[in-house]
């Protein structure tokens, strides 16, 4: 389907970079005072914010190292501030150009400083501009591998590689997804099943590969990313799905403004997101670079 990433299992990436040698996004801010997430940006909460719940974040194509980028880390510092969210997904394109230690702390650690000092986790999936060897990146958490599950009080999610939806990974997601008793499940990956986005649009090949199981399982939300905009789209069989691909890239003015598909979209600004799931219901908050609130709403659980 698409380019087969080479085996990476006997090669470990080490990159542990001293966290005090490294300033954070907000040192980095007060020094020019030219960054778009300023400290009188406002923070606006659309989300319940229960005691108890899932709180988790999403961002997606970060990986680019710009000032914008780092921007956007500081704003998602300061929502966790009132929100504190436990850890956050990776749409993938995790990293564009190199891929050098260097790289790895200018594109991810210097950005997200704060919430890496403040033990949030980082759960990442793989884009079309990632090498293989980040599975062994210890802050992306994927153990070695290109595809996999973790539960989170009553969530499962799926992190998907989307690359290349080979036989053995779709055999995986059938298997692991029938015996699945969560009350929530959520695969996120880079390709986007629906988008309205002109770059790239809907990846109909990949569609009709794991839609079919989305529906059969009962998976209730589908997060991606590759496309640089923010896309709500309409709920398609029974399931949501979400494009978050400008966390670190933005291409204005690439959404379809006559599309069908979309229930809510914006391609103006990077972004990320905000989930809190509070029994069955899972309310989302999109945020832009500078805190404007994009689209917030509340999804209900399918009881499949």
């Amino acid at each position: 389907m698409r380019r087969r990433f080479l085996s990476v299992s006997f090669l470990v990436l080490t990159l542990s970079l001293a966290s005090s040698l490294v300033p954070t996004a907000a040192q980095k801010l007060n020094g020019n005072g030219k960054n778009g997430a300023s400290a009188a940006s406002p923070v606006r909460l659309a989300l319940p914010n229960k005691d108890g719940a899932l709180r988790f974040a999403v961002i997606g194509d970060t990986g680019s190292g710009s000032s914008k980028q780092r921007d956007v880390g500081v704003m998602m510092a300061r929502y966790r501030e009132v929100f504190a969210f436990e850890f956050v997904l990776m749409m993938g394109d995790n990293m564009y150009g190199g891929e050098s230690a260097r790289d790895f702390q200018e594109k991810f650690e210097e950005p997200y400083q704060e919430l890496l000092n403040a033990k949030v986790k980082f759960y990442a999936s793989l884009g079309n501009h990632d090498q293989g060897l980040q599975v062994n990146y210890g802050h992306f958490n994927m153990n070695g591998k290109e595809y996999y599950r973790f539960k989170k009080g009553n969530v499962a999610f799926y992190a998907l590689n989307s690359n290349y939806m080979d036989k053995k990974q779709v055999e995986w997601l059938q298997k692991e997804l029938a015996q699945d008793t969560s009350e929530w499940k959520v695969c996120f990956f880079h390709h986007s099943p629906y988008s309205s986005a002109k770059k790239h649009g809907s990846d109909d090949q990949l569609r009709e590969v794991v839609e079919p199981i989305f529906v059969k399982f009962g998976v209730n939300v589908v997060l991606t990313g590759h496309d640089h905009v923010y896309e709500k789209v309409k709920p398609q069989k029974g399931i949501y799905y979400f494009v978050s691909g400008a966390g670190g890239k933005l291409r204005s003015g690439d959404l379809k403004r006559s599309s069908t598909l979309t229930a809510k979209a914006y391609d103006r600004d990077l972004h990320f997101m905000l989930f809190e799931v509070v029994d069955d219901q899972m309310y989302f908050q999109t945020i832009s670079r500078t805190g404007e609130t994009i689209d917030s709403g509340v999804m209900a659980r399918n009881r499949k």
